[in-house]
């Protein structure tokens, strides 16, 4: 839904990447099923946003004109989409996903063209006046640079800039503007917010990239310049940042200083313990499930060590006796602690703090997908609840009112 219009707060919606649907169908099951119960409960007087997730199968469906004439139909009057994840182009449920999240990464012709048809589908679905966002990997997983250089950087940049290449053609062509927003998290090219600005800086905003956008586009050196910052930008993630230790307002200031653009703003929250101990570790074991990667940074002053994955802090526990854990795991927003440790529920308000003084981007989505692996105590609300519950605390915080859910959850 669009949030006060006055303040310039924004749209507001969920990731459809909690629902379990890799192909066309199953997509548009899942809408079917949840939107209009989430659309009561959260947004009954207005339209409604939806951050939809297309996975590569259901995007290549969706060129079928009858396909797109299905979704338009759901969509009707009562919801639209202004934004779409990019990220996963695959499996993303029900089976281990792990870095196979980030494949194919930017290096891969597949990942340029699926993320050229996924803009092309969100032009065909914005609503006129309004202009998109797409999410997609932090360019590549990490661990796959070490060792000699294969050229899988010059590649990444390369691809890039031939999407931002497509994205001035497709406004050309439809009026519409489409932004690719790169989402920072652990363990990635793009991990912390510094390294985010200089890759900005020295890759993407870089007097070659310039030159070769106004090559492949057809525009003078300041058009392109101008088009590289309109059409790339960042999806800032509150948990993967929080999960880094970065500083809320710090962070957001060092991306605005640098002219890059907050296309996305994820909304989400991660595990936060705060004094790693035998009872948290035990507590924890429920958390290490096989199918997402669960990024852990450890904290010690000013030390920050970094562990793959949950399992491996845990196997390092006995050294992290004191330390602070924080574990890319999202967790419902509307909570501040859970059974035995803390969330980071507090750099969510902060955010959302200086997004309500001085607004932080146009697209505001709440993405916690992982309440399938969730441990059974967490998942006790039924999913369209808990979505609505999540959206509605969002707007509390943002100090938009209250939506139906929330005056009945306080009267029960």
């Amino acid at each position: 839904m669009e949030l006060d219009r006055e303040r310039g707060l924004g749209h507001l919606t969920y990731c459809t990447n909690i629902h379990a649907a890799e192909h066309f169908d199953d997509v548009m099951a899942g809408l079917e099923r949840h939107l209009p119960r989430i659309k009561t409960a959260f947004s009954p007087d207005a339209p409604m946003g939806v951050g939809i997730r297309l996975a590569a199968s259901a995007a290549e469906a969706l060129r079928a004109p009858a396909a797109m004439d299905r979704l338009r139909g759901l969509l009707g009057d009562d919801f639209y989409v202004f934004t779409v994840n990019g990220f996963p182009y695959g499996t993303f449920h029900g089976q281990r996903v792990k870095d196979g999240a980030y494949r194919p990464d930017w290096s891969e012709p597949e990942r340029l063209a699926y993320t050229d048809l996924l803009a092309d589908h969100l032009a065909a679905l914005l609503p006129e006046g309004m202009d998109g966002s797409v999410s997609t990997v932090p360019c590549t997983y990490k661990p796959w640079l070490a060792g000699e250089d294969d050229g899988r950087l010059a590649r990444i940049v390369d691809h890039l800039i031939r999407h931002a290449g497509h994205l001035v053609e497709l406004r050309r062509v439809s009026g519409k503007t489409v932004m690719l927003t790169l989402e920072p998290e652990p363990f990635c090219l793009l991990e912390t917010i510094d390294e985010t600005v200089r890759f900005f800086e020295d890759q993407l905003f870089a007097e070659s990239a310039v030159r070769r956008l106004a090559e492949l586009a057809g525009l003078d050196r300041g058009q392109a310049e101008q088009a590289l910052r309109e059409h790339l930008g960042v999806c800032y993630d509150v948990c993967h940042a929080a999960v880094e230790y970065e500083e809320p307002q710090a962070s957001v200031q060092r991306l605005r200083d640098a002219g890059i653009a907050i296309g996305k703003l994820q909304l989400s929250s991660a595990l936060k313990v705060e004094r790693v101990d035998a009872a948290a570790v035990e507590a924890l074991r429920a958390f290490d499930e096989p199918v997402y990667l669960h990024q852990t940074i450890e904290r010690r002053g000013d030390t920050l060590t970094r562990y793959e994955d949950l399992g491996d802090a845990l196997a390092a526990a006995e050294g992290a006796a004191g330390a602070e854990w924080r574990s890319h795991f999202h967790v419902p927003v509307f909570l501040e602690r859970m059974e035995h440790f803390a969330t980071t529920q507090d750099f969510l308000r902060a955010i959302l703090a200086l997004h309500r003084a001085v607004p932080v981007s146009a697209h505001l989505e709440v993405e916690t997908y992982t309440w399938d692996v969730l441990p059974e105590a967490y998942r006790r609300l039924d999913l369209a609840s808990a979505i609505a519950r999540e959206l509605d605390w969002v707007k509390g915080e943002l100090g938009h009112g209250q939506s139906a859910l929330r005056e009945a959850s306080a009267r029960a």
